[in-house]
């Protein structure tokens, strides 16, 4: 039975921590040639600005062509087997990248390191090796994992390309997928059985009920947009700094301290979002402040001092943000419809990635980064808009009960019973799954009285 005031089992821990290293080595990867693509790739034959600014962003259309598709093709072949296939063909990218003297080598090689879209695929063996009571943590561990490597991706990119040119970037990133593969053979435990996992895995009967729901959709928007933005940035800052006197390989020194610092910012607004819950405030001043530094942007970027500072206060809207879309999924989606709205999320979030680097690129040759600036700006601003209709969300958390060895009629007792608990919001039970879904007021739930009830039903 399981016990959800209990801790995560060492098996669980080994578990979470060897995946979310999987995913923050493969994503290190990916990350870590932002900063120095752009500059890398001017000197590449056949280069021109729409060319530059597609290399960076193309990884992106197979990640959407292909998340899905690879997550149904684990529930029949296996998890670590199509993981270990998506991480091989990354690691033929970075080292076709690595070789390429063209842009349009680089073109395939950042092709082949999207065609890895093995995101959805992690997610579910996540799920197949915790428990049900610790999936959400287990899920927020990856989260944070994210994070990290986003960080040292922008400064250690710099500091390596420093050393080796951008090539030397490809080949380390390489390096850590041959890590990551071995990390998925001889370390993550081999899970007891695999199934489809609601929470965790998109579910394509059920896409509809998602794209259907006005808030999901305008997440979804948001989070296309904010990576549209991202990648843009990196498809002209880094030129612009080079431009106005930062030495080559000097870009760490400014990315380390604008990353920190407004990271160092972005916490205590998270903490006011979530305990003080002021979410939509919150997340509307933040996309404010993106479109605001866009605008400063636009109008300043000739001085190292006027893009570095606009570039912090990107970055201070940037994390809040990057922190508070995800919760605002997981308090939106129905607890059951969990996975199918994150992969629409995760698919949004690539296609934002890969139309930011092909219009920014577009823009820089044909007007100027001027016009990058202010075309992100206007998506921004239109984002807020969109915003201001968003419904305040349910300061709710998700929470599974297996429910393997009751009957269906004690299921539908349990959660009538359940229901009328302080701080349990909502309820949706899946029977043949053995599940019941949860959204619960963690503020106000008293655990070890739910705890109480599930151990009485279980034992009756």
């Amino acid at each position: 039975m399981q016990d959800i005031t209990s801790s995560m089992t060492p098996s669980e821990k080994r578990a979470t921590a060897s995946l979310a290293s999987i995913y923050a080595l493969r994503m290190l990867g990916l990350f870590m040639i932002l900063p120095v693509l752009s500059l890398f790739a001017e000197q590449l034959e056949g280069s021109t600005p729409a060319l530059i600014g597609l290399a960076m962003s193309i990884y992106g259309l197979p990640q959407v062509l292909l998340q899905i598709p690879f997550g149904l093709m684990s529930d029949r072949y296996g998890r670590k087997k199509v993981i270990i296939f998506g991480l091989i063909l990354f690691f033929i990218g970075s080292v076709i990248a690595a070789l390429s003297t063209t842009i349009y080598g680089v073109l395939i090689g950042r092709a082949f390191q999207g065609a890895g879209a093995i995101s959805a695929v992690i997610m579910a063996l996540v799920a197949d090796l915790t428990q049900e009571v610790h999936r959400t943590k287990a899920m927020a561990i990856i989260g944070i994992s994210i994070g990290m490597s986003f960080g040292v991706g922008i400064v250690a990119g710099p500091i390596i390309s420093g050393f080796g040119g951008v090539q030397s970037v490809f080949g380390v990133t390489a390096v850590l997928t041959l890590l990551a593969i071995l990390t998925i053979i001889y370390i993550v435990p081999d899970p007891q059985k695999s199934k489809l996992h609601r929470d965790a895995e998109f579910v394509p009967r059920v896409a509809m009920q998602v794209l259907k729901n006005p808030d999901l959709l305008r997440l979804n928007y948001g989070i296309f947009t904010l990576h549209m933005i991202l990648m843009a940035i990196f498809v002209v800052v880094p030129t612009l700094m080079r431009k106005a006197g930062l030495p080559a390989g000097s870009e760490w020194q400014v990315y380390l301290p604008v990353f920190v610092i407004s990271m160092a910012f972005a916490v205590p607004f998270i903490i006011i979002a979530e305990k003080k819950r002021k979410m939509k405030l919150v997340f509307l001043g933040a996309v404010a402040v993106v479109m605001l530094a866009e605008l400063g942007l636009s109008a300043l970027h000739q001085n190292l001092f006027e893009i570095i500072g606009f570039l912090f206060v990107f970055f201070c809207g940037f994390n809040l943000l990057e922190a508070t879309l995800p919760s605002l999924i997981s308090k939106t989606a129905p607890a059951d419809l969990k996975g199918t709205a994150m992969g629409a999320y995760s698919s949004c979030q690539f296609m934002g990635l890969f139309m930011g680097g092909l219009v920014g690129g577009w823009f820089n040759g044909r007007f100027g980064v001027d016009a990058v600036f202010l075309f992100c700006a206007g998506t921004a601003f239109s984002w807020f808009l969109i915003s201001l209709q968003m419904t305040p969300p349910r300061y709710v958390a998700n929470l599974l009960i297996s429910l393997e060895k009751i009957s269906e009629q004690q299921a539908n007792e349990l959660i009538t019973k359940m229901l009328e608990l302080n701080g349990v919001e909502e309820t949706t039970l899946h029977y043949e799954e053995a599940l019941v879904y949860l959204k619960v007021d963690n503020q106000k739930l008293d655990k070890i009285q739910l705890q109480g009830l599930i151990t009485e039903y279980i034992n009756s």
